[in-house]
């Protein structure tokens, strides 16, 4: 079946449309951050002005038309609360309109599926790396069939962390990419280090960058010492979730997943395990439609659709809250 999935969690409104599996078209409109980050209200209203032109883009691109639509999804949560429910309304008003099931999807749970669809992995341990949240996970079957949450950041996500150091730094875009390009050629700086068995802590380690910076220590190297520093932390959580689970399979996955650095760690970390380290392509770990689309798919196939009363927002909707019955 064919099935339309929205995106709309912060500053990316995509439209994917999936069909026994297979991505048909993942067609978005970024909501342009600058210097300053995200204003929600500001990207509401783009997303708001530039859902049809997006809905209408990924129809063509999959040579489909809104009446072979089966089913609809959208990012239940989490995410900003404005930016939510601009693809609430408009997959409310796709299943109303042309009588299809609706579904609501977790955003953290569409990141991980779209990498383990792609990978066809089987039980990975999964490092789960974002702007909002930062977490270990791993699938298990009590008390429901879900994500179950091995560790994770006790303060913000690595991503933010990151977005963080860049509007301290002034870089355009304010975002992870930005750094790892001025990286590149910095040297080591010992940061703040903080693991707590699979947990982990950013802001301390923001919060030493932004004063190095202000106290006039070459930028190239803070970004170099502050991406390093992060990115072993989350590999040295990983591995001691990958052990003690007893896992041969790790998944990455999310936006801060289409760094190389941190692909490249992980890599050699599962290496050394005898792992196999699955990193989707860069377009399903940026925040997409299609991801929507293939976990809608998939609670289609399993009758999870929802009723049109329960098809709200959670801002903080977890993703140890969302059940899997595949």
């Amino acid at each position: 079946m064919a099935i339309l999935g929205i995106e709309s969690s912060a500053h990316t409104l995509g439209v994917g449309i999936v069909e026994n599996g297979k991505v048909l078209s993942n067609e978005k409109v970024m909501y342009e951050i600058g210097t300053t980050g995200i204003i929600p209200a500001k990207a509401a209203d783009q997303h708001a002005g530039n859902i049809g032109t997006v809905i209408r883009a990924a129809l063509s691109k999959a040579n489909l038309k809104m009446g072979d639509i089966e089913g609809v999804g959208y990012t239940k949560g989490p995410g900003l609360g404005p930016c939510l429910r601009v693809g609430q309304l408009a997959a409310r008003t796709i299943s109303l309109e042309n009588k299809i099931p609706i579904v609501t999807v977790n955003h953290a749970v569409a990141h991980i599926e779209a990498t383990r669809h792609i990978a066809n992995a089987k039980d990975p341990i999964v490092l789960y790396v974002s702007g909002g949240n930062s977490q270990i996970l791993g699938i298990i079957d009590e008390p429901f069939r879900h994500y179950h949450v091995f560790g994770e950041t006790f303060d913000i996500g690595v991503g933010n962390m990151l977005d963080g150091f860049a509007r301290e730094a002034k870089l355009n875009p304010a975002w992870g990419s930005s750094v790892a390009k001025l990286a590149e050629g910095g040297k080591y700086i010992e940061m703040p280090y903080t693991v707590k068995g699979m947990d982990f802590t950013f802001t301390g380690l923001l919060t030493n960058a932004v004063r190095m910076l202000k106290a006039g220590v070459n930028s190239k190297d803070i970004a170099f010492s502050i991406q390093e520093t992060s990115f072993a932390m989350l590999c040295e959580a990983a591995e001691r979730a990958l052990l003690l689970a007893r896992k041969k399979e790790i998944l990455l996955s999310g936006g801060v997943a289409q760094s190389k650095r941190l692909s490249e760690m992980m890599k050699m970390m599962g290496k050394s395990h005898g792992a196999d380290v699955f990193v989707a392509p860069n377009d399903l770990n940026a925040d997409n439609g299609a991801m929507i689309a293939i976990v809608a798919e998939k609670k289609l196939e399993h009758g999870m659709n929802d009723t049109l009363d329960r098809c709200d927002i959670d801002q903080k909707f977890r993703a140890d809250k969302a059940e899997i019955k595949w």
